[in-house]
C-alpha cells in the first residue's frame, strides 16, 4: 500500500516522503497514529504543495542572508578592552562580545553563528567569518581597541 508519511517513522521513512508498506502495517500502525495518510491525488498534491512553499521559504532565506553579507562586510565592529604591554589583551574578545558589539549596530547575529576559530588576544584590526547561511558565510571587521 502507497502512504504519505506525516511525521518522521524511524527505519521506515520522513515527513512528506511516499513510500509503499505493507496493508497490515498501514491499517493497523501508521493510519490510527495519524503517521501517514493513503497516497491518494489529494494527498499526493498536498505534498507537492507543501514543498514548493519550502523552496520558496529556503529561496528567501538565502536571499536574506545574501543581503546581510553585504551589509556586514561594510561594518566595522568596535570592541574596547584591557590591555598590557605590546598590544596584549588581559583575557580575550570572544564571540559573545562581538555579537554584543554587531547589537549596537542594529544588527542581531546568534554568537555561535560567529565563527571565531582562536579569541582575539591583540589591538587592532580581525577579520571574522560568521556563517548567516549554509551557503553563505559573511565577514565583519572587529577593531580591538584599548579602554
Amino acid at each position: 500500500m502507497k502512504v504519505v508519511f506525516l511525521q518522521d517513522v524511524k527505519g521506515k521513512g520522513k515527513k512528506g516522503e511516499i513510500k509503499n508498506v505493507s496493508e497490515g502495517y498501514a491499517r493497523n500502525y501508521l493510519l490510527p497514529n495519524n503517521l501517514a495518510t493513503e497516497a491518494t491525488k489529494g494527498a499526493l498534491s498536498v505534498v507537492e504543495g507543501q514543498k514548493k512553499s519550502e523552496e520558496k521559504k529556503a529561496a528567501a532565506a538565502l536571499e536574506d542572508a545574501k543581503q546581510l553579507k553585504e551589509k556586514l562586510e561594510k561594518m566595522e565592529v568596535e570592541i574596547k578592552t584591557k590591555a598590557g604591554e605590546g598590544g596584549r589583551v588581559f583575557g580575550s574578545v570572544t564571540s559573545k562580545q562581538i555579537a554584543d558589539g554587531l547589537k549596537k549596530l542594529n544588527v542581531t547575529i546568534d554568537k555561535r553563528k560567529i565563527d571565531l576559530s582562536n579569541p582575539i588576544k591583540a589591538l587592532g584590526y580581525t577579520n571574522v567569518p560568521v556563517k548567516l547561511h549554509p551557503e553563505v558565510t559573511g565577514t565583519i571587521k572587529v577593531h580591538v581597541v584599548e579602554a
